[in-house]
């Protein structure tokens, strides 16, 4: 005997207009900002932290599937008042577009997504959504920005415990050796992707298990704290495993995939410890004369009215970029100046070259002031786009898996300038392996930005200058700056402030003259 399934019930008659003006305004957003929507699919698709974000828009509209009998007992009207938010997301997103800055434009995108629900339905409607539309919100790819003090924590509490034990340990940077071998704490190490995985799922936990907003922000915590701990673990169990076993266990794929077996183990207990305290769902009460008598269908048109304010507020953002970008300018020709009081070093090549992806130009020029022996690196960007911008998370002084050079600490100092302090980025690199300790060399590093004629270490100020250079006429011109010199003593960190202090102006000049040929 095969039982009979019903097809779903078709939309209350009071429903059906709405529901089509916001599919269609829907349609108009994803095709207007989908440049920004395939940014993000990409980013899903290359790398592993954000893979779990193609279940979140499913997982978002079956949400909504479960609270359709309370929203078929709700009356949609539109709130013309919404548009001002939807504006300002907009602005934000043509801001984000202009600096370059992923997580902003798609932030934004996500934002007018969710903002054309209360907008097009109302705040009744909203509010019952509001959990499916917020949920919306991990299909932005961002987090990454916790990795480096993520990978110096699991350093940290790596290091420590295998001391507790009663192993030796030397350590460098986020590189340390034990008697068996010696470890690096990488990206993969971090525990990022755990996180991000974990607080997403907990979320949803939380939502579905618990009806008490004490209890659902309680767990969202505990996710969040869990896999923090939990990598700390994963982290020490490798190592020791590798140790124990005479590096035969927990190396190479092996140590990816434990790590990610004693994760799923993680996860397990966490929800079990969850289901512990979960609460009953609460059934609908019965549907009122007052919601019987206001499920009707409302007048079509404030409905047209506010969809097409809201399809020009949508629509003024990208084509406000369209305008604003220009053709082709000349790629500018980089030749590092003679700078006053310095010397030519016949034959001396750059040590080191830091990572910058898709500069306009770039050059490097080794500068002798007294004994010391500078390298100066400029990567020049101009007319910046998602591929190519000054301010990046891939531009970085040394990568992970650079098998020459190893950054062993970083920090801040500031150097006068004209009079002026001059606050600067440095770092400390070091050559070989971490098992080499004493043959190896040691770079003292500084490093800053030039925007349009003005100096910054800090990358906010230096996307906000770019924008501010865009919107005014003047371009969006950028450098990163980087001076390093060879030594191990005091002597050369002072050699290479005394450089950055006198010639940091005569660069200046030099770059405004490369700007100049626009």
């Amino acid at each position: 005997m095969s039982a009979v399934l019903s097809p779903p019930a078709a939309p209350p008659a009071h429903w059906r207009l709405p529901l089509a003006v916001l599919g269609g305004v829907l349609l108009l957003l994803l095709w207007q900002y989908r440049e920004t929507f395939l940014a993000m699919v990409s980013i899903w698709e290359r790398s592993g932290t954000f893979a779990h974000a193609f279940l979140v828009p499913p997982i978002s509209l079956w949400l909504v599937w479960r609270q359709r009998e309370r929203l078929a007992r709700l009356n949609p009207k539109p709130l013309p008042w919404m548009l001002l938010p939807t504006l300002l997301c907009g602005l934000a997103w043509l801001v984000g577009d202009i600096a370059g800055v992923n997580a902003l434009t798609q932030l934004a995108v996500t934002a007018l997504l969710v903002l054309a629900v209360p907008a097009l339905l109302g705040w009744q409607v909203a509010r019952v959504m509001a959990f499916p539309l917020g949920f919306l919100f991990f299909m932005v790819p961002i987090g990454e920005f916790v990795m480096p003090a993520m990978m110096d924590w699991t350093a940290d509490v790596t290091v420590a415990t295998v001391r507790a034990i009663g192993i030796p340990v030397y350590r460098e940077g986020l590189q340390f050796v034990i008697p068996t071998g010696s470890w690096s704490v990488v990206e993969a190490c971090s525990g990022v992707r755990y996180l991000i995985a974990s607080f997403m799922v907990g979320t949803l936990f939380a939502y579905l298990n618990y009806n008490s907003t004490r209890r659902r922000l309680a767990f969202v915590v505990f996710s969040l704290l869990m896999p923090i701990v939990a990598n700390w673990g994963r982290a020490v169990m490798i190592v020791l495993l590798g140790h124990y076993s005479g590096n035969k266990l927990a190396v190479g794929v092996d140590h990816l995939i434990y790590g990610w077996v004693f994760f799923g183990i993680v996860i397990g207990i966490m929800f079990l410890v969850g289901a512990r305290w979960a609460e009953p769902e609460l059934s609908l009460p019965p549907v009122s004369a007052a919601e019987q008598a206001t499920a009707v269908q409302r007048p079509a048109a404030l409905q047209w009215w506010v969809a097409a304010a809201l399809v020009l507020a949508l629509s003024a953002p990208p084509l406000v970029a369209h305008q604003m970008q220009s053709g082709d300018t000349p790629v500018p020709v980089l030749q590092l100046p003679d700078l006053p009081g310095t010397n030519a070093v016949p034959g001396a090549e750059p040590l080191h070259q830091p990572v910058y992806e898709n500069p306009r130009a770039q050059v490097a020029r080794v500068y002798g002031q007294g004994d010391a022996a500078i390298t100066v690196h400029v990567a020049y960007y101009r007319q910046q786009t998602f591929g190519r911008k000054l301010v990046n998370s891939q531009n970085v002084l040394v990568t992970s898996d650079d098998r020459a050079w190893r950054q062993t600490a970083r920090g801040t100092t500031t150097v006068p300038v004209n009079g002026l302090p001059q606050p600067l980025r440095t770092a400390e690199l070091r050559s070989g392996s971490v098992s080499g300790i004493s043959a190896g060399q040691t770079l003292h590093v500084r490093q800053l930005y030039w925007v349009n004629g003005r100096f910054t270490t800090s990358n906010h100020v230096a996307a906000l200058l770019g924008v501010a250079g865009q919107l005014s006429g003047q371009g969006d011109d950028a450098a990163g700056l980087t001076f390093y010199v060879a030594g191990s003593g005091p002597e050369a960190q002072a050699a290479l402030d005394q450089f950055i202090s006198t010639q940091l102006g005569p660069l200046s000049a030099w770059l405004g003259s490369v700007r100049a040929q626009r």
